[in-house]
Order: C-alpha cells, then sequence, then structure tokens
C-alpha cells in the first residue's frame, strides 16, 4: 500500500480484505486499488482518531464531517471526489462481505454540487500585497494606485479598466462604476485608496498619456488604456514580489474585499449593493466563510463557549 497503516487499523478496517476485493473482484487497474485504499487509510485514520474503531461505528454524519475536514485542509474537489467513491465503493464491499449491517454513505454530496470561491487573501496579506510595488517608479504609483482600489471598491477587472478619471468623485468619496448590462452603481472608495488614486492621477498619469488614453483612469506604458490582462499581470507581479504563496487574480481582491466586509459585520444586502449582484443569493455565497473563523468567532463571542 502507498500509505501503510498500522496492523491494528488494518486489521480493524479491513484493508487487506478490501484491497484483494478491489483487485481480484472488481477488476480494478492498479493505479485505482493503490488510490482507493489511500483514501479508505486516511479514512480509518481519521475514524480511530476520533474514537470509532471499526467501519462499522462510523455513522452519516461523521463521514460528512470527514468530508468537511479534508475540504478544510485544502484538498482538491476532484481528489476529495474520488474519496467520496472510495468510501462507496469500500461500504458496498463491506456490506455485500456482511462485514457492516448498513452503508452511511449513501448521502454524501458530491462536491460537483459545492459552490466553491478562489482563496481569500488575509488583512495582513493584503497589507503585504499593498506595500509590494516600489514606489520610487512611475509605474508601481500606478500599480499601487490600482490595488487599492481593487480593493477597497471590489470592482470586476472588467469595471476596473473601464474606469475613467471623471468616474472619481474625490469630494464625495465614491466610484461611479458600470457593471454588467452598463448598469451604473456608486461604490465607496476609502481615505487611503483615494490618496493613492489622486498621487496616480496628478503625478503619473499625465506623464503616460499622449492622446490615446481615451479619459481612461489606469493607462500602461504606451499611454493607451490597461487591458484586462495587462491588470491580471499587475496582480500577478505585485502578489510574487509580496511573497504571497496563493494565487492571486483580481477576482481574489474580489472576494476579500467582500468577505472582509462580512467578518467585519457589514450588512449583506449592502455588500450585494457594492459588488453590483443583481441575486442576493450570489453575495450569499460569501457568507461561507472559513469554518475555523467561524470556530474562533463563537468560542470568542459566545457566553457557552
Amino acid at each position: 500500500m502507498d500509505r501503510a497503516a498500522t496492523p491494528q487499523i488494518a486489521q480493524s478496517f479491513q484493508l487487506e480484505r478490501f484491497r484483494d476485493y478491489l483487485a481480484l473482484e472488481a477488476g480494478n487497474s492498479g493505479n485505482t486499488v493503490a488510490s482507493y485504499l489511500r483514501d479508505i487509510t486516511r479514512l480509518a485514520e481519521y475514524a480511530t482518531s476520533r474514537g470509532a474503531k471499526t467501519p462499522n461505528q462510523l455513522s452519516a454524519a461523521q463521514l460528512r464531517e470527514f468530508i468537511y475536514f479534508l475540504k478544510d485542509v485544502g484538498l482538491a474537489t476532484t481528489t476529495i471526489g474520488r474519496q467520496i467513491s472510495a468510501i462507496r465503493t469500500y461500504f458496498k464491499f463491506l456490506v455485500g462481505e456482511g462485514l457492516a449491517a448498513r452503508d452511511p454513505s449513501e448521502r454524501l454530496e458530491s462536491p460537483k454540487r459545492w459552490r466553491t470561491l478562489p482563496a481569500v487573501l488575509s488583512v495582513p496579506e493584503v497589507e503585504q500585497l499593498l506595500q509590494a510595488p516600489n514606489t520610487d517608479e512611475p509605474l508601481a504609483i500606478r500599480d499601487r494606485a490600482m490595488l487599492e482600489f481593487a480593493y477597497a471598491t471590489g470592482v470586476r477587472v472588467s469595471e476596473l479598466v473601464a474606469l475613467k478619471l471623471q468616474d472619481i468623485l474625490f469630494e464625495d468619496g465614491v466610484a461611479r462604476v458600470f457593471g454588467k448590462g452598463a448598469k451604473e452603481r456608486l461604490v465607496p472608495v476609502g481615505r487611503r485608496a483615494l490618496g493613492a488614486v489622486s498621487l496616480y492621477a496628478r503625478e503619473i498619469r499625465p506623464t503616460l498619456d499622449r492622446g490615446h488614453g481615451r479619459g481612461v483612469l489606469f493607462l500602461n506604458a504606451r499611454g493607451t488604456p490597461l487591458s484586462r490582462v495587462g491588470a491580471w499581470g499587475v496582480i500577478k507581479a505585485n502578489a510574487r514580489r509580496a511573497g504571497l504563496a496563493k494565487r492571486v487574480t483580481p477576482h481574489t481582491l474580489r472576494h476579500t474585499f467582500a468577505t472582509h466586509l462580512l467578518e467585519g459585520g457589514a450588512d449583506l444586502r449592502a455588500v450585494q449593493e457594492m459588488l453590483g449582484h443583481v441575486d442576493l443569493a450570489t453575495t450569499q455565497l460569501y457568507t461561507h466563510v472559513d469554518r475555523d473563523y467561524l470556530r474562533t468567532v463563537h468560542k470568542s463571542y459566545h457566553p457557552r463557549a
């Protein structure tokens, strides 16, 4: 086996008999046998650590908790999907051999039904990203302004690169954003982001614009409007410069903006308005924040925690 279980776990969870079943009766390939054994060994170790000494002691609720555990530690949905398939095959084998009286895996939900969100940056990681541009360089001042604005407003990348100078209402502290279907919305912009955008608009943008900027706020080195690919490249380069291990895209900043607002106690409908979501259900995805974070909040604030 690729992942060797202890002799006691292997015996209690019938791993040798399961391997024979996979290879000889079910006729699976060597790779499938190895993968399924690794998956069921992982389940057996998890079960044992939580007091279930045999597969008969595993409940449907415990299997669901195990799947959530795999999700929490960052396994890919494809890996979790295979794990669920292995669990179903395992309990089919146990019931068929008379080694288990019931199959608790029947209602395990497939990862295909999950709606997943990209990684969210922590507040310290956002600070690292925003401090990454070397503002001794003119284009880095543009980069800082763009990063600050993206995090401050949660705009889509298409909205970010379409912004015009006249859309930033400095005195009111808001930006006029044109979203899907050309729908206009006003989005608040924080003081620090406004300062960064103001510095760029005053000191750098005039030196970039050679008459081809068409009034667009963020320009590239050639003086034409920054493209979506260009904006993605700016964010990727600065994430690398900041030493962030996570994959960071314009969408990551949008998700981070929404998650940080909700974690701070913002009203869901207010966040919906700022994001430009037509359907509140789309915004509600962001309420599925990190399970460890929710446990921490509960432990910190619930009087009986």
